[in-house]
């Protein structure tokens, strides 16, 4: 079938060393029954079979739109950065290389996207390799409001507001706002929230489309100390980046207060993935950037926090 000269989704899939993975990422796509979008690979400098299963794929699926971009490793935000600039469709998706999706994602959504909607919330299952379901990654449900109200929405009950690949962005809004994803680590908690805030239009929706992989290699990522240290050093970066430029947002104040104290929060509970020696120095970090500021106690529970968190960074943790 022939596809238009401009597709309704360019999707977004870095790749670094997922030959195990990429092959059913990829099949996710070519069986969705929604098929207006081209895919963008962008090869951050793989050195396992990754291209060699790329190549493959491109060759078996000739009536599908495929860029396929290398480059020097340089991380995911570089990697995604690098596909946006390629992108021509009407919303941009996401996806990392060892997730998949269900077969309609795109045509549950593609009402939304008619309509414009600058940014589209679907939801995630946590999946083990043989595909089954270990969580339902809940949320709220709700239709068109702005992303300032959607973002209040989210964080009085949503875990899980970060994640890039659990959203569709309408690219004209992607471009024109001049996001990019920053740093090694965490760059999905830097920019999704700032992205959200700005929004115009913003709906969240009940399909459960996106396919996350737990692995035993996830799992063991999350206990590297070295790397523990260097996500909570960008952590704190991104709050720094946020604090610059969260001020100077058209949102109002009471916006503004929420974002800074999801931040807060956020850096805050990382204290507990670092041994004692590096949380000392990192609550020290936090401490030096006087957070207690962004929590406006409404209540004596919140007042009594706040006085915590200005006392003992410690004792905040054990009130949550």
């Amino acid at each position: 079938m022939k596809q238009k000269s401009k597709p309704k989704i360019s999707i977004i899939i870095p790749v670094y060393n997922v030959e195990k993975y990429i092959k059913k990422c990829l099949e996710s796509l070519a069986s969705q029954s929604m098929q207006d979008m081209e895919i963008i690979i962008v090869n951050d400098g793989s050195k396992d079979k990754s291209e060699e299963i790329i190549n493959n794929y491109k060759e078996s699926h000739p009536n599908m739109t495929i860029k396929y971009l290398k480059k020097e490793n340089g991380g995911l935000a570089s990697a995604r950065n690098y596909g946006v600039k390629h992108a021509v469709g009407d919303y941009l998706s996401f996806i990392d290389p060892d997730d998949y999706l269900d077969k309609d994602l795109y045509k549950n959504l593609e009402k939304y996207m008619d309509e414009k909607i600058d940014v589209i919330k679907f939801k995630m299952k946590k999946v083990d390799t043989s595909g089954k379901v270990i969580e339902n990654l809940d949320g709220p449900i709700f239709e068109k409001c702005t992303g300032e109200e959607a973002f209040k929405k989210l964080y009085a009950v949503d875990k899980f507001i970060d994640p890039a690949c659990i959203y569709l962005y309408r690219r004209e809004f992607f471009v024109e706002n001049n996001f990019e994803y920053k740093l090694r680590y965490h760059e999905d908690f830097g920019l999704t929230p700032l992205i959200i805030v700005q929004a115009k239009s913003f709906v969240s929706t009940e399909f459960y489309g996106y396919f996350y992989l737990q692995t035993e290699e996830s799992l063991t990522r999350s206990k590297d100390n070295k790397k523990d240290i260097a996500r909570a050093e960008d952590m704190l970066a991104h709050y720094d980046n946020m604090i610059q430029l969260i001020d100077v947002y058209n949102i109002k104040e009471e916006t503004k207060a929420i974002v800074k104290k999801y931040y807060t929060n956020s850096i805050i509970l990382k204290a507990n993935m670092l041994n004692a020696k590096e949380q000392k120095r990192y609550i020290k970090e936090i401490k030096d950037r006087k957070v207690y500021k962004n929590i406006k106690p409404e209540n004596l529970k919140q007042f009594i926090k706040r006085i915590l968190l200005m006392i003992s960074i410690k004792l905040y943790l054990k009130m949550r």
